[in-house]
């Protein structure tokens, strides 16, 4: 490990961690370009290449930029965000089972968008109610776990218990709603990048643009201190209630929008950090190669999902959940031979 360092800012640097993320960037950029080609009208690599260079066919530039270059960002997007979420619910909690999806915010984000679905709203109004809903849901699972401040165990609990109302009260409201409406808001809790625009996208990327910088570098140190104790980051001068508390709101509007970007898609958030602990082998909440393995392992569910039904596209959900709950299993009996459960 070396420590580079400028005026009063200093990062270290691992260099097997440096290269997992270069690899998983260029994993994410090389299945982007296979899914950009993949389609009813297949257009090779070389072709995409060429017309993201601005220098393919007016046929071509039409395809590629604007019907499935959206998609593709938006994957990344999505991937990268639940991913880095998820890295600081596990680190906060100090549990490898902490994700939205166990924690009940993703379930939240799916009550505010059926809520918009039974009330008639369109898309933009179900993206709102996505990110309204995961909000609301944080904060209520805050403030039930709170208990002269919040504390790993208990907030999973807490999760896991709001979690389960709110599944019930899905299942609810989707008996609500108008048989088209209902099959409209099955597709998008399965998870679904189909039809994604630049309206999905752009906003994605703002909100990203500036929570992921606040996340690494506001409070990434204070992170890596609190995996030691809560006592021992106080000695050290972390203050510890405001900085879990930037760092769960920052985790939990990463992944409402990814939600409302791509749907509640299932264990990105839960997998790829414990990915990106077992391929860096370094210690630490790895919130980078966390980011960069989600938006991997999203982008490749995506082309897997468009590929492995021919004429057939899959929601990207539906491949996330056959390999994420394959990953839950294999994860709960190591744990439990390891004699933590």
């Amino acid at each position: 490990m070396s420590v580079l360092r400028y005026g009063a800012w200093s990062v270290r640097l691992r260099p097997r961690a440096a290269l997992v993320c270069a690899l998983c960037v260029l994993v994410a950029l090389a299945v982007g370009v296979l899914t950009i080609g993949t389609g009813d009208f297949p257009v090779p690599p070389a072709d995409v290449l060429r017309t993201l260079a601005g220098q393919g066919a007016p046929a071509d530039a039409f395809i590629v930029n604007e019907l499935r270059l959206p998609r593709v960002v938006t994957a990344l997007l999505a991937g990268g965000a639940l991913g880095l979420a998820g890295a600081v619910f596990q680190s906060v909690v100090r549990n490898p089972l902490g994700s939205p999806d166990v924690l009940g915010f993703t379930q939240g984000a799916t009550t505010g968008a059926l809520v918009v679905v039974v009330t008639g709203g369109g898309s933009l109004a179900l993206a709102m109610g996505a990110v309204t809903g995961g909000i609301v849901t944080g904060v209520l699972v805050y403030a039930l776990a709170w208990r002269q401040g919040v504390h790993g165990h208990r907030l999973v609990l807490v999760g896991i218990g709001v979690a389960a109302i709110l599944t019930g009260v899905n299942g609810y409201l989707l008996t609500k709603g108008q048989l088209m409406d209902a099959a409209r808001a099955v597709l998008w809790m399965t998870g679904s990048l189909d039809g994604r625009g630049w309206p999905e996208a752009v906003p994605l990327l703002l909100v990203m643009a500036v929570l992921v910088p606040v996340v690494l570098l506001g409070c990434g140190r204070g992170l890596r201190m609190m995996e030691m104790g809560d006592d021992a980051a106080a000695g050290l001068g972390v203050r510890v209630e405001r900085v879990r508390l930037v760092l769960l709101a920052a985790a939990v509007l990463l992944a409402s929008f990814a939600a409302a970007a791509a749907g509640p898609v299932a264990f990105v958030a839960l997998t790829a950090p414990q990915l990106a602990r077992r391929l860096t082998r370094a210690p630490g909440p790895n919130l980078l190669p966390s980011l960069f393995t989600g938006a991997a392992l999203m982008v490749a569910a995506d082309w897997a999902a468009q590929s492995v039904l021919p004429g057939r596209q899959l929601p990207v959900g539906v491949v996330t959940g056959v390999l994420g709950g394959g990953y839950l299993v294999w994860l709960l009996a190591t744990e439990r031979k390891a004699g933590r459960i």
